[in-house]
């Protein structure tokens, strides 16, 4: 299947929203163990089960290409990214099952997407904890799916993203321009923040914010891929300056974090136009991207709500101009 051509031309006029979720509502487990499955309760409605408990309920917008075509079409969102909800991700689980689980999630998204492949675009799944499991599912997402890219967690195990062992992936994800979106898994986040009943509002930021402080803090990997951060990038444009400062005085004469931070990417889904303003001064006016976190109750409604707030070339570049450029790289990247 080969990606539409994404240079404006063929696509309607409207926003594209990167950072939206879904999963099938067959989801089986691929091994015996505490891995997320889906079981249908009503023909629009399933929950994900995790460890035998109800993870969350979810209705048929995580399905349903007809359902989320009519959502967008209410919101003026023109494309979405459609990504598989963190907690599938699995970095953590046996590598096996976890390439079995990927291959039916991204086999789902193909099949979502196909429906209606000149507004919805995938973001597949890969068995990050085996590397080289991880670049041939890639590669099969992008050469053979028609994806955009991948979806990734913010730490694979005990392995932190700027580790050189995954050095393999980021130059697949590279040579094939391919969109990362790198998303905090609500499993892995800080206890102290969790049992606070604070996962969501300081967890998923903060954890976000480690994932990218160790990318910038570590020499940089070839470019070509673009590494997109969820949630406006979570903690990190507040902590850039501190790193600097550390930096300085640990590696004098490097590139400090603030000048690698714009080699990232990260979208708005911020929720206030001056936390947005921080992180198009951290990572660039030309690095930003709406994203909304359909279809779940903390979306932002309506999609990109936060840009009426700011200029409106800025907007514009934010709400499409950007992602058309991003989703250009993997467009124009070399096929088998």
């Amino acid at each position: 299947m080969a990606p539409p051509d994404v240079d404006g031309r063929d696509i309607p006029d409207g926003r594209i929203d990167v950072h939206t979720h879904a999963i099938a509502p067959q989801l089986a487990a691929p091994a015996p163990g505490r891995w997320p499955t889906v079981e249908r309760t009503a023909p629009d409605r399933a929950r994900i089960m995790l460890g035998g408990s109800v993870y969350r309920e979810v209705d048929d917008r995580c399905w349903s290409a007809q359902r989320r075509l009519a959502d967008m079409d209410a919101d003026g969102v023109a494309v979405q990214l459609v990504s598989p909800i963190p907690v599938t991700l699995s970095h953590d689980k046996p590598a096996a099952p976890a390439a079995a689980l990927c291959t039916q999630q991204n086999d789902f998204l193909a099949d979502l997407c196909g429906q209606a492949p000149d507004r919805l675009r995938a973001l597949g799944a890969v068995p990050l904890q085996d590397v080289v499991a991880a670049v041939a599912e890639l590669r099969r997402c992008v050469l053979d799916l028609g994806f955009a890219g991948v979806e990734i967690g913010t730490v694979v195990g005990t392995t932190e993203l700027g580790h050189p062992v995954l050095d393999p992936f980021f130059d697949a994800a590279a040579d094939l321009g391919a969109f990362v979106l790198v998303h905090p898994v609500d499993q892995t986040l800080d206890p102290r923040a969790v049992g606070l009943g604070l996962g969501f509002g300081l967890g998923m930021p903060s954890e976000t914010a480690i994932a990218g402080a160790g990318l910038v803090s570590r020499p940089p990997r070839r470019p070509g891929v673009t590494v997109c951060l969820a949630h406006g990038g979570g903690a990190l444009p507040q902590i850039l300056p501190r790193l600097d400062r550390g930096a300085s005085l640990d590696r004098p004469g490097e590139p400090l974090p603030t000048e690698r931070a714009r080699d990232l990417w990260c979208d708005s889904l911020t929720y206030d136009a001056d936390s947005l303003a921080l992180s198009v001064r951290r990572f660039g006016p030309d690095h930003v991207m709406c994203g909304t976190d359909y279809p779940f109750v903390v979306r932002e409604t309506p999609a990109g709500a936060v840009l009426d707030d700011v200029d409106p070339g800025l907007a514009a570049a934010i709400g499409r101009e950007n992602a058309l450029t991003a989703l250009a790289r993997v467009s124009s990247a070399p096929r088998r």
